[in-house]
Formats: structure tokens, C-alpha cells, sequence
């Protein structure tokens, strides 16, 4: 049987760095699985929109959603879960994150923008109103932490809490010695700087208001990176070999 389609399914962006970066792990995607198609689609901003691709694949062919996302969220709940639904066949996988590669990947990008020990650390996701997306982020920042000593505080551009903003302000005023400091904080005056991870797969939107945050300093988004496009391909084969466990149940049954 023929391998099903990936649709490498992004959020879209109106920065041309960003949409270029997510073009290049799809690029990344096929090129580890030659003979694999990978089919570009958007949920917002950009086009082609899933839906439209999803209805225009043709009808024996049978296609797989990968979310180029990094938590579950309404993206992932409603717009792609409404999308397979349209169509007998599709499947949809898990989106990129959490995932302990991510973790080391943000490590990685923290250690290639100076940060040392004594720095305070945002974790900056996009955000969702969904509370499984939070989830997500809370459990990549417990990954984080096995992999550094910082003080790491999750926070959002959107829909979710604490703001990127307000964290930011938040570990100042225990920077500084105010109301939030102490033990009572989970953290000690080191004299550091307020950094900014950046958990978003590429430059866009959400990324440039990071520099508007107040931190000292904001690590690049994860892309560009081979690990993505591995997370990506694993998230394909997981859901492939579940729908093929689940039909082989069923059968038996």
C-alpha cells in the first residue's frame, strides 16, 4: 500500500523570514523521507488553507495532518480536527511539542545567546485558550529545568497567563528585591539578566513582540533545525501505526 500523504500543516505568517524558514523544514521533512509527499497548508494568514487541501486530495488517497505546531491547542482541537473529519481517510498526529528534543533545542539556542546561570528565564509560547496548550508549555519548561539551573517562568503572547510582559516584569521585581522575592519565589537576587526563550518555530508576529517585552535579551525561535523535521516525520509514523493497530483491533473483533 502506498504511503499516505503528510500535510505539514502550519499556523501561517506575513513575515517572509518565517514563512521561508517553515518552507525549509517542509523541504527538510521530504528530504529524510524520499518518495514521502509533503503538502503545504495553513490554518490562518496564509494560503493554501487545510481545509481546501484537505477536499482536494484525490479520493483514493488516503493523508495524514502533521500539525507544524508546538502544543495542542484550538488549532490543533477545532480548525485540523474539523478538516480530517471532512474527510473519510485522513488521520491527524500529534503536534511537535512537547518533546524533550525541544527542550535540549532551547537549551541550545540559550547557550548560542550568551545566557549564563545567574540569568532569569521566560519561556515564551505563543499561547492558546485551550488548557491542554498550557499543559504543554509547563511540561517542556520541566524539561528545561532537568537541563539547566535558571529560574524558568512559562508565559504568553496570547489568550493564556501570565503574559510574556508581565513575567518579565514579575522576575525584575524579584531581580530588584521587590514583593515577589525571596524564597517564597523559588528564587534568590543572582544579579542576572531577564532572558526570553522563544518557543516559536519561526520569526513572525508573536516573535516580534518579544522585543517588546522588557527582557534583556530574546534567543532566536527554533527553526532553523534539523530536529523538527525528525519530531515531524515520528509524529506521521505514530499516527499512521495507530490508525493501523486500531483497524487491525477492529477486524479481529
Amino acid at each position: 500500500m502506498n504511503s499516505p500523504i503528510m500535510i505539514a500543516c502550519a499556523h501561517g505568517t506575513s513575515s517572509v523570514q518565517g514563512a521561508a524558514e517553515v518552507n525549509a523544514l517542509r523541504d527538510a521533512i521530504a528530504a529524510l523521507r524520499p518518495g514521502l509527499e509533503v503538502r503545504e497548508a495553513y490554518v490562518d494568514v496564509q494560503q493554501p488553507d487545510l481545509v481546501d487541501v484537505v477536499a482536494s486530495l484525490p479520493q483514493e488517497d488516503k493523508a495524514v495532518v502533521v500539525p507544524l505546531l508546538l502544543s495542542v491547542g484550538y488549532h490543533v482541537k477545532v480548525d485540523i480536527a474539523r478538516a480530517v473529519k471532512s474527510r473519510p481517510g485522513s488521520l491527524a498526529a500529534a503536534p511537535l511539542g512537547p518533546d524533550p528534543r525541544l527542550a535540549a533545542l532551547l537549551d541550545r539556542r540559550l547557550l548560542e545567546a550568551g545566557v549564563t546561570d545567574r540569568d532569569s528565564v521566560v519561556l515564551a509560547a505563543a499561547g492558546s485558550s485551550n488548557p491542554n496548550a498550557a499543559k504543554s508549555v509547563e511540561e517542556l519548561a520541566g524539561q528545561l529545568r532537568e537541563l539547566r539551573p535558571n529560574r524558568i517562568v512559562a508565559a504568553y503572547g496570547a489568550s493564556a497567563k501570565p503574559s510574556v510582559p508581565d513575567a518579565v516584569a514579575m522576575l525584575r521585581e524579584e531581580a530588584e528585591g521587590g514583593a515577589g522575592a525571596g524564597e517564597s519565589a523559588g528564587a534568590v537576587d543572582l544579579g542576572g539578566r531577564i532572558v526570553i526563550a522563544s518557543y516559536l518555530l519561526a520569526p513572525g508576529y508573536f516573535h516580534d513582540q518579544l522585543a517588546k517585552a522588557g527582557a534583556d535579551l530574546v534567543t532566536a525561535p527554533l527553526l532553523p533545525s534539523p530536529v523538527l523535521a525528525e519530531i515531524a516525520l515520528e509524529r506521521f509514523d505514530a499516527a499512521v501505526a495507530a490508525n493501523s493497530d486500531s483497524a487491525r483491533t477492529s477486524g479481529d473483533s
